[in-house]
């Protein structure tokens, strides 16, 4: 990519193509170039669709040289997650070897919105099978690699969205986030990623438009800074009457939020929510940039969060039970829409513990789902206690810097080992409550990015932004863009 375009922003971009300063052509070929020198260390890409972009952009281009009207995206490259970023004709793969030939059907609502905004399709980016760990590697392509050190994974499941933009392959990447997979890989590739309040990105799931028996899974983006995501997020979020959970539109301004101000905020700050144990060496990054808040104005206090069971209680009857459950209905839509069974001749196409996910999930009765819901509920009263004195909450996003490729089951806080699935992420506490959140550059321990998680209040989602905003200005993170090859 060549000097003049890779530094440039999502909002810099529109501009200059809506201008006729630029021509989407030249961008895309651009940004197809990098994909081609990098992806192959990095594995960001599942599907690069090189002609489907270009054909798009030749489009824009007309469009502009005929005078007429583009949209805020005009000429802006973006990757899709391999799982819910559906566009019809482009192959979809849901990172599983049984859909290795798959291609999409439809396109999706958000999908649509970006298009209509002017933005253009380069690819869909690599994702554990269905999403179902918080790091990225499968048995179709193996692992998202961290830009910042390929030995070292993307985080997951939204790893190669992740990977692309902070290596410059995109400006704009997709993900979904149902226990951190947005924010996840935004910590372990020093890049923000949001997941806005639940419902606030619209879905059109059908034939089953409530997917799952309580909201949990959410939609995001991951861009370089705070100023690209809240663009995206001014094209996607907007009500959808075909989706039930869809929420009104409240007159938020994203654009103009990530500029708004916070003097005179009271930030609350956990090191550990309560129950995570969180290397020393990730609490000592955190908290040098809780700084950021107080150079903004804000003031700054530790807070006990209680969020009413021990991790185990909470991780087990929440967290598991409801991927249990999630796991088992993907897996009852596919044996019953294409004839895929993963418990009988297709089980080599996914790993053993999806395998295993499918299973509990299957022995799940109505009464375990709502005992499960009880044990959320006081997920839910502990942050909301949190919010009855405070504006935001603040934590790190995750317990350890990014994790080897070749012990992504063999998580180790400060040499003990821990759960891989759900100890090292404080992420996921925020998808069983709704609340949004966002993982923004913090620092780095030996060259590996940290990020901050920062949680709003209940759609607080211009809140996040405006203290994602803070943070970006008073302790820049772009010049880390820098290293990168």
């Amino acid at each position: 990519m060549t000097t003049e375009l890779r530094p440039r922003s999502a909002a810099d971009l529109a501009d200059l193509v809506r201008a006729g300063e630029l021509a989407p052509t030249a961008v895309v070929d651009a940004h197809l170039e990098r994909i081609r020198s990098r992806n192959d260390e990095l594995t960001a890409f599942i599907t690069v669709a090189g002609d489907h972009a270009c054909e798009r952009a030749r489009e824009i281009e007309s469009t502009v040289e005929a005078g007429e009207s583009v949209g805020p995206l005009a000429g802006v490259p973006i990757a899709l997650k391999d799982l819910t970023g559906f566009r019809e004709g482009i192959r979809h793969t849901f990172g599983c070897r049984a859909f290795s030939d798959n291609v999409a059907t439809h396109t999706a609502g958000f999908v649509e919105r970006l298009e209509e905004a002017g933005a253009i399709v380069v690819g869909k980016t690599n994702t554990p099978e269905f999403g179902h760990k918080p790091v990225t590697d499968n048995l179709l392509v193996g692992p998202a690699s961290n830009p910042f050190d390929p030995t070292r994974n993307a985080g997951g499941s939204s790893g190669g969205s992740a990977a692309a933009v902070a290596d410059g392959m995109v400006p704009i990447g997709q993900g979904g986030d149902a226990a951190g997979s947005v924010r996840i890989p935004a910590a372990f590739c020093g890049v923000y990623g949001i997941k806005p309040s639940f419902g606030r990105i619209p879905g059109a799931a059908r034939p089953d438009a409530f997917r799952h028996h309580s909201p949990f899974v959410d939609k995001g983006v991951l861009t370089r800074s705070v100023g690209d995501a809240a663009l995206a997020l001014s094209v996607m979020a907007a009500p959808d009457p075909r989706d039930p959970f869809s929420l009104p539109d409240d007159g938020v301004d994203y654009l103009a939020a990530p500029e708004r101000p916070i003097d005179g905020w009271s930030i609350a700050y956990s090191p550990d929510l309560g129950i995570f144990p969180v290397s020393e060496a990730v609490r000592e990054e955190i908290e040098d940039a809780l700084s950021a808040f107080e150079a903004a104005g804000a003031t700054v206090e530790p807070v006990e969060v209680d969020l009413g069971a021990p991790l185990e209680t909470l991780r087990d009857r929440t967290r598991y039970g409801l991927m249990q459950a999630f796991s088992a209905k993907i897996a009852d839509s596919i044996e019953r829409g294409r004839g895929v069974d993963f418990l009988g001749d297709d089980a080599e196409d996914v790993p053993r513990e999806f395998r295993e996910r499918i299973r509990a999930g299957r022995n799940l009765s109505p009464v375990d789902l709502g005992r499960m819901d009880g044990v959320r509920t006081g997920i839910y009263d502990g942050v909301q206690d949190v919010f009855a004195e405070y504006d935001l909450l603040v934590t790190p996003t995750v317990s350890v810097p990014p994790i080897s490729n070749d012990s992504l089951d063999d998580v180790r806080v400060d040499g003990e080992k821990v759960d891989s699935r759900a100890d090292w992420l404080l992420t996921w506490p925020f998808n069983m409550t709704g609340h949004p959140a966002a993982s923004v550059p913090a620092g780095s321990i030996d060259g590996l990015p940290v990020g901050m998680q920062v949680v709003g209040p209940r759609f607080g989602d211009g809140d996040v932004l405006a203290a994602s905003g803070a943070v970006e200005r008073e302790r820049p993170w772009d010049g880390a863009y820098d290293r990168l090859p």
